[in-house]
């Protein structure tokens, strides 16, 4: 039976018994979830030539041994199987091959298999997130077949582009435009037609990159102000949609401000993804009138979690991913002993207040075991009394240190931005490179930049033309760098040119990529108080 046929014959306690039974678990039930179903992949993964790959020979005789015979891994351990694609190599076969960027010019993809038992998962999840999406508290959800989405995501082969997969097979809503026509646009192209289309048929879901979602929110602003591009006569054809228009025009005049979204639609679930959308959110709940509710997915672990009716933290699928958490602490035992090897926690032996590296072994037939994502996030209540939740609460923080991730646009390594400036050509001899928000609380790539004792300063080299050459470049090793301008309209580069030996004279260590805070604090007031701009 598929979702639609649920909706319309089962009660609302049984459709949500369901899907969403997973935020009723308690610890001990959650881990004997995530017990079996490792256990289960174990018996899938170890005998498989990717498994052998990685384990060298070695055997997981028990249970227990889990940890100690699969080692920690990252992309390289996979890449040279996964990226021929072969079926033969995997614990069962591939029914799609999700793509992403890796790292720019070195390793222009990666590539993820999903079988058809983790499609499933992935499906009966992404229900449930919209049932917690459309609702305000349990047996709660407003989903009809009839109603319309806007979507602001990447399609097929981006693992965004399984959501709209996962609802048409499971239930008929719409999309605007509808799914084989927003593939033939550009993002420009789709995100006016799709509005077009909902100013006469109306919006009732919105999921998209909370910086896409932004942008597109305020591109209606742009649009209702100029009236050639924004023709209100298709509300007219709809007496319903008329009403609402007429009340909204009055609306946003006795408040002195032009038309918003929340004027023009009734917005019954909103729903976020990727990474940098605690800085959205905020706007996107005045814009729209509705708190988005935000999820976590990725190429390799699928959709991770979601966010609950309280929008205060994420609760983790027990059932997608086998889920283990490297503490901040072990990273910087690491930092000071490269010999030092990590010590991971489960789910049922975190702290409250405190950040972890995810590692996830992908279920039901995965091809990633023990895999450092490259994702932080931070423990922020071991249950939500709000919502009746007795499972440990998350909130996303970042990537790793040595990514810096741009509004989940674009992933900067220390390898990418050493090889931009080895084509530039520049003259530069040292910089330190982090993530910083500006005034506005928008996210953006910030480089302080020592030029080399030859370089001339002054006239010569400018910020402008530091800025012009490495922006190139960083287009050219990372096309999702390019689409950060193109697509959301934003300059993610600032440049700061530091006085002649800054940093090789700075009597401190730094990190060259995402200094903490406190690095930067003490390295800021250095150059200072050394004029060392």
């Amino acid at each position: 039976m598929k979702f639609e046929e649920k909706l319309r014959t089962l009660g609302k306690k049984e459709v949500y018994d369901e899907y969403c039974s997973f935020l009723d678990l308690n610890l001990e039930q959650y881990m004997q979830i995530q017990n079996s179903l490792l256990k289960e992949q174990i018996a899938l993964w170890q005998d498989t030539k990717l498994a052998q790959s990685i384990l060298k020979g070695k055997k997981i005789g028990s249970f227990s041994d889990f940890k100690k015979v699969i080692p920690l891994t990252t992309y390289e351990d996979y890449a040279d199987i996964l990226l021929k694609r072969d079926d033969n190599y995997l614990p069962s076969p591939a029914s799609l091959w999700i793509e992403t960027t890796w790292e720019g010019g070195n390793h222009p993809v990666k590539v993820a298999p999903y079988n058809r038992a983790m499609l499933e998962t992935f499906f009966t999840n992404v229900c449930a997130c919209f049932l917690i999406a459309t609702g305000k508290q349990r047996y709660d959800f407003d989903i009809k077949s009839s109603y319309h989405m806007l979507y602001g995501l990447a399609p097929l082969p981006y693992a965004t582009g399984l959501l709209p997969i996962s609802l048409e097979n499971q239930i008929g809503i719409k999309f605007l435009p509808d799914v084989e026509t927003a593939n033939s646009l550009s993002f420009s192209e789709r995100n006016k037609l799709g509005f077009k289309q909902g100013l006469f048929e109306g919006i009732e879901y919105f999921f998209g990159l909370g910086s896409v979602t932004y942008y597109i929110s305020k591109s209606l602003d742009k649009m209702s102000s100029q009236q050639s591009s924004f023709n209100y006569s298709q509300f007219f054809k709809n007496p319903r949609r008329a009403a609402r228009l007429l009340k909204g025009i009055n609306r946003a005049k006795k408040e002195n401000r032009g038309l918003l979204p929340k004027d023009l639609f009734d917005l019954k679930g909103f729903v976020v993804a990727g990474t940098d959308n605690e800085l959205y959110k905020d706007d996107l709940e005045k814009l729209w009138g509705v708190r988005p509710l935000e999820i976590f997915a990725g190429t390799e672990p699928t959709l991770l979690g979601t966010e609950t009716y309280s929008r205060k933290g994420l609760v983790f699928f027990p059932d997608s991913c086998y889920l283990e958490f490297i503490p901040e602490e072990e990273t910087i035992k690491y930092k000071n002993d490269p010999s030092h090897e990590y010590t991971t926690y489960t789910i049922d032996e975190v702290c409250e207040n405190c950040n972890y590296e995810l590692v996830i072994s992908v279920l039901k037939g995965g091809a990633f075991m023990r895999y450092r994502v490259g994702d932080i996030y931070r423990c922020v209540g071991l249950k939500d009394k709000e919502d009746n939740i007795n499972l440990p609460i998350f909130k996303y923080i970042d990537r790793t240190k040595d990514v810096i991730d741009i509004a989940g646009f674009t992933r900067i390594t220390k390898n990418s931005i050493d090889d931009v400036i080895k084509l530039s050509k520049l003259d530069i001899k040292d910089y330190i490179a982090c993530k910083e928000i500006d005034n506005n609380d928008r996210p953006f790539l910030h480089m302080y930049v020592e030029m080399s004792d030859d370089a001339m300063y002054g006239d010569a080299i400018t910020i402008e033309v530091l800025k012009d050459h490495l922006t190139a470049y960083f287009k050219y090793f990372d096309s999702d760098y390019a689409d950060l301008k193109k697509i959301l309209g934003i300059d993610p580069l600032q440049i700061t040119i530091l006085k002649r030996r800054s940093l090789s004279d700075y009597p401190y260590m730094i990190d060259r990529i995402n200094p903490s805070k406190s690095e930067m604090v003490k390295f800021k007031r250095y150059i200072n108080e050394s004029a060392g701009y």
